[in-house]
This record gives C-alpha cells, sequence and structure tokens, in this order.
C-alpha cells in the first residue's frame, strides 16, 4: 500500500485497504486463541508434574472462557454476506397497540442498545419520534461496530409483546407490535471514476452558430462511455480542450445518477421486504404474562428468562438464525 502509484486508483485502493482490514479482523483473534490455546495446554502440563488447586482453578476458567471465545469466532464464521462487515442502521417502528405499542418500540430500543453495550460497539440516535403519553413512535439508531450488521441483520421483522398493561386501568392483557428493519451503512459518497481506456472519443466539426474557427476545425467533442454505453458531446467552446472537459463533466454527472439510481432501487428492494406491524407477521414473541418466555418462530429457539432478553442477552437467537440459516439469508435481501 505504501508503493508509488498505489493511490492513483482510488477506487481499488480502498478495495485493497477494506480487504486488508478485513483479513486482520480474521487473522487477530484467531492468533489470540491460539496463543491462549498454548499457554492453557503448557499450564495443564505444570500440573501434571506439579499439582496445585489455585492454578488448576484457573486453569478451569480460563478453558470455559477461551471455549465461549471459539464459539464467538465461529459464529462469526458464518458472517459471509458482502456487506455483513458494516456498521449498521436500526429502524424502529410502533406498530398496532397504540401507547402500548409505542412503549413497547422504547423497550426494542433499550434491548439493542444494552446488546451493543454488551459488545462495545458504539451507538448513535440518528432520529427519535416521541409517543404523545409514553414511548416512541419511532427511531433510528447507528451501531457501528466491525460486523455489526452482519449481527444484527437475524433482528429484521416484526416483534410481538404479550402483557398485563400497565397503561390499562383495568389490568387486562395486550399484544401489541414493534417492526425492526435493519441495513448496512454504507458511503454516502458516490465516487465515479472514469478510466480512460473506459472512453472512446470522436472529434469532429462544430455545427451551427460560432465564428469561423469552430466550424472549420474538428474542435467538437463526443465521449462515448464504453462499459455503460452512455454518449456525451460538447461543441460549444472553440478549444477542443474545453468541450472535452465540458463532455466529462457531462459523462461524470451522467454516471453518478445512474449510480444513484441503482442504489435506490436495491434500497427498495430491501424495504420491500418488511412485514406489516400486525398478527401473524411477527418472527419473535416476547410473552410477559401470564407465563415468561420468548419464542422465535423461525428457530423455534425458546428462552423463559425475558427479563435478561430485554437486558440484551440476545446472542443465542443470532447465533441460532445463522447456524440455521448463514449467509444465504443475507443474499437473498
Amino acid at each position: 500500500m505504501a508503493g508509488t502509484g498505489f493511490w492513483d486508483n482510488q477506487e481499488r485502493a480502498r478495495d485493497v485497504v477494506q480487504r486488508v482490514k478485513t483479513l486482520k479482523a480474521w487473522l487477530e483473534p484467531f492468533e489470540k486463541l491460539e496463543g491462549r490455546v498454548r499457554s492453557a495446554r503448557e499450564i495443564d502440563e505444570l500440573l501434571g508434574d506439579e499439582p496445585d488447586r489455585e492454578m488448576a482453578l484457573e486453569l478451569d476458567q480460563e478453558t470455559s472462557s477461551i471455549e465461549g471465545a471459539l464459539r464467538s469466532y465461529e459464529l462469526r464464521s458464518l458472517l459471509q454476506g458482502k456487506d455483513d462487515w458494516r456498521d449498521a442502521q436500526v429502524e424502529i417502528a410502533a406498530g398496532a397497540g397504540g401507547t402500548e405499542a409505542m412503549d413497547w418500540a422504547q423497550m426494542i430500543m433499550r434491548m439493542y442498545t444494552r446488546w451493543a453495550e454488551r459488545h462495545g460497539f458504539g451507538i448513535e440516535i440518528l432520529d427519535q419520534s416521541d409517543g404523545e403519553e409514553a414511548g416512541i413512535k419511532g427511531a433510528v439508531l447507528e451501531i457501528k461496530g466491525y460486523y455489526a450488521f452482519g449481527f444484527l441483520r437475524p433482528e429484521t421483522g416484526v416483534h410481538r409483546l404479550v402483557r398485563i398493561s400497565p397503561f390499562d386501568s383495568n389490568a387486562r392483557r395486550h399484544t401489541s407490535f414493534a417492526s425492526v428493519f435493519v441495513y448496512p451503512v454504507v458511503d454516502e459518497e458516490i465516487n465515479i471514476e472514469i478510466r480512460d481506456e473506459d472512453i472512446r472519443m470522436d472529434v469532429f466539426r462544430a455545427s451551427g452558430a460560432g465564428g469561423q474557427h469552430v466550424n472549420k476545425t474538428s474542435s467538437a467533442v463526443r465521449l462515448t462511455h464504453i462499459p455503460s454505453g452512455v454518449v456525451v458531446s460538447s461543441q460549444a467552446e472553440r478549444s477542443q480542450f474545453k468541450n472535452k472537459a465540458t463532455a466529462m463533466k457531462q459523462l461524470k454527472n451522467r454516471l453518478y445518477q445512474i449510480e444513484a439510481d441503482k442504489q435506490a432501487a436495491a434500497k427498495a428492494k430491501l424495504d420491500a421486504t418488511k412485514s406489516d406491524v400486525s398478527f401473524g407477521s411477527q418472527i419473535r414473541s416476547y410473552v410477559f404474562q401470564p407465563y415468561t418466555m420468548v419464542n422465535d418462530h423461525r428457530t423455534e429457539l425458546k428462552i423463559p428468562d425475558v427479563q435478561r432478553i430485554m437486558d440484551g442477552d440476545i446472542d443465542e437467537f443470532i447465533e441460532a438464525y445463522l447456524k440455521l440459516y448463514g449467509a444465504g439469508a443475507a443474499e437473498a435481501k
């Protein structure tokens, strides 16, 4: 990367830098795990020669910690979607259920905030609309951390709450809904790079008004962008150099709009996967009464400790989904 000319092609250079970061993100944790396993084996060998109860207890604790780290590493190996390494934008919206649903949306927001804190990820609230009485109508969070999107993409869908409503004076059981949608955070700037080898330039005599020089010299320029087929031309200036510069500006504008349209179409495709925030469309149910249970309807994983889940300990659900669907679910979207 420090070589001469590396940054001449900025798009390619950025791809290489990102690839290096991705490889480091895999190699460094592996090397740390390898070192910990090696140290644990050395301690185990020492204990074989000289038994030590305190050291044996420390070894058991370290072995358990290594097993947990290895499970996390194996789980990350399932994150093979092309955008899995990115930060995540989490959109939360209250669904059917009025004030109860708005309170539920805020509880969901807290759950993901706690999850991000557990993983050491950064959290930024990009937007939040408060409810009239309680809770939130909606919010947009940005979770910043390597592979945040990969881990959170299984959370996209409708989340259903069943509980005795604190907003009901008759203490009746209510069912409420909130939707969650997770996007990868991508660079907003669209970088348009036009390679010389992708352009065919034709020159010709300008037509129409403009004086003797404009009409009698080949100052007009036509540029064809071979990969896209876009053709632009300029003949207003006396100078071929100026006409080429004007045509290049037109070409960049045209290509920028094409790329912007592609991104808009990709976002529309993602938006189309959103479900109605109502009965029958939930991916997970959180039951507080008459019993406590969190049930993921896609994996059939059930966890009775609902308070632990609401405190952000949702990794078991994420792991179950990724093991069942892996990267295929991301690519399907």
